[in-house]
């Protein structure tokens, strides 16, 4: 286990599953139809698909093309996120929740870098996809239950956000 998986280990407790499922249905009924927390909830149920998949995967050449998939998904989204969200949130009064989602993507990206390293023919390569998805599933929580309610309640030109949260995902991910 690497420095970085024991600082996350202790500073990011796990959240349970009902609270995560909470967070989440809170946060749909404040999304509306194809808008940008509806579009940020539809990635985050790819991304949770794709870490589902990672850990099903059971052959080495399986497992690399799930991490390839979950890499795709979770870096359009993050870099969706950090191009359009987080400056709208930083702008909405909340600069250290932006601060804070920032600091945390970078470090999930770190740890994807460092994953890609492990061979996935052995323990540590499931050992390292535990520790990045508890990691981005309590980043999730803290978007789903907070941050991203606080924008959609106070962030200015919602649509404006929509379009452009989209053109950058889809710009990675095309």
């Amino acid at each position: 286990m690497s420095v970085i998986d024991k600082v996350l280990g202790a500073v990011t407790p796990p959240v349970s599953e009902e609270k995560r499922a909470e967070a989440t249905a809170k946060a749909r009924a404040a999304a509306g139809a194809g808008d940008w927390l509806s579009l940020a909830l539809d990635h985050h149920d790819l991304i949770r698909a794709a870490f589902e998949t990672c850990r099903q995967a059971e052959t080495a050449a399986d497992r690399k093309a799930a991490m390839k998939t979950l890499a795709t998904v979770l870096n359009g989204h993050s870099l969706a996120e950090e191009v359009v969200l987080y400056p709208a949130l930083a702008q909405a009064g909340e600069k250290i929740h932006a601060g804070h989602a920032y600091t945390e993507q970078t470090t999930a990206k770190m740890q994807m870098a460092e994953w890609e390293n492990i061979a996935p023919s052995t323990p540590e390569w499931k050992d390292k996809l535990e520790h990045i998805e508890g990691a981005v599933l309590t980043h999730i929580y803290e978007e789903e239950s907070s941050w991203f309610l606080k924008l959609k309640e106070k962030g200015e030109g919602q649509g404006h956000l929509t379009q452009r949260f989209r053109e950058e995902f889809e710009r990675y991910c095309r």
